[in-house]
């Protein structure tokens, strides 16, 4: 039988209209914003092409350093708790039994059934002083406070105090959490899918405990899924401006709203550009890394 993939013509036929539909709309676009980065602002806000650096200067001063800095670090703390609650998600879905694979999946992408403008203003109505949550607290309080009274003990919790749950950094991280979690969950479960659950069982018959067939060798065996999904979410929290902009307070700029203020308000494509770029670049050498480390070690297994 003749193998498809040595068949140029059939190749290029199913892969032509995706890689002209990627060159397009996505190679062409990145090389423009990367002209554009090592470009000069006009004095109305044109944009001149140049072959200037000055924009990656002002991108390491440590003014906008220490914004990267902070979205780096809200972007790993989001990851983690996405890692954290979704890794137990994909599992229970994974192992659940084929009847209720499908309403599983739907119940997670169903989110994205509603904009994602409404869905963040939700979370405005959850957690402002006086949103959902704080109303539920209070009526918590208020019924602890009657049992006190019952006891003998009038008002021995005070008067309920709304937390403030809204316009900070605790709050961006929810709702990113909550924007980015299907993006973790669906490669997970992917992975977890296709895994020969043999190997756990062995595991187990062999006398190893829960806790460690699941360190030992369920985690190593679903890593590419766990790293896949980890830098999916890890990338969109970096770059979201959305979350933050309606949920965050005066300090919770990161640099994807900064990104937006330099294309919309201030109208310095090239700056806008060098710092859409400072966050591409590692992510580039990443790929790049792996790739290498990839390639080195199917020569290693070819060799043995």
């Amino acid at each position: 039988m003749e193998d498809w993939r040595k068949n140029k013509g059939a190749f290029a036929i199913f892969l032509g209209p995706a890689s002209f539909w990627l060159l397009l709309f996505f190679v062409i676009p990145l090389i423009l914003v990367w002209v554009y980065s090592f470009g000069e602002r006009g004095p109305q806000g044109q944009t001149y092409l140049a072959l200037s650096f000055e924009n990656y200067l002002r991108a390491i001063e440590p003014i906008h350093l220490g914004i990267m800095l902070k979205s780096i670090w809200i972007g790993a703390i989001s990851t983690a708790v996405c890692l954290v609650v979704g890794f137990p998600v994909a599992m229970g879905i994974a192992f659940a039994p084929s009847r209720w694979k499908n309403p599983l999946l739907l119940i997670v992408v169903l989110p994205f059934f509603t904009n994602l403008l409404i869905r963040t203003y939700a979370w405005i109505a959850v957690l402002r002083t006086r949103g959902f949550l704080n109303f539920g607290l209070e009526w918590v309080h208020e019924k602890a406070n009657w049992l006190f009274a019952l006891a003998g003990f009038p008002a021995a919790l005070g008067e309920f105090v709304p937390l403030e749950l809204l316009y900070n950094q605790y709050a961006v991280v929810i709702g990113l959490v909550y924007v980015h979690l299907p993006f973790l969950i669906l490669p997970l479960y992917a992975t977890l899918e296709k895994l020969d659950r043999s190997y756990l069982e062995a595991s187990l018959d062999l006398g190893a405990g829960q806790w460690r067939t699941f360190f030992s060798v369920l985690v190593p065996l679903v890593m590419p899924g766990i790293v896949s999904g980890a830098l999916l979410v890890f990338i969109l929290s970096m770059g979201n401006f959305l979350v933050p902009d309606l949920l965050g307070g005066t300090d919770s700029l990161m640099i994807g709203n900064l990104i937006a203020r330099e294309y919309g308000a201030a109208r310095d494509w090239p700056f806008g550009s060098a710092l859409s770029f400072m966050i591409m670049y590692p992510v580039f050498i990443f790929f790049v890394i792996n790739a290498m480390v990839a390639r080195y070690r199917t020569r290693r297994r070819a060799e043995v």
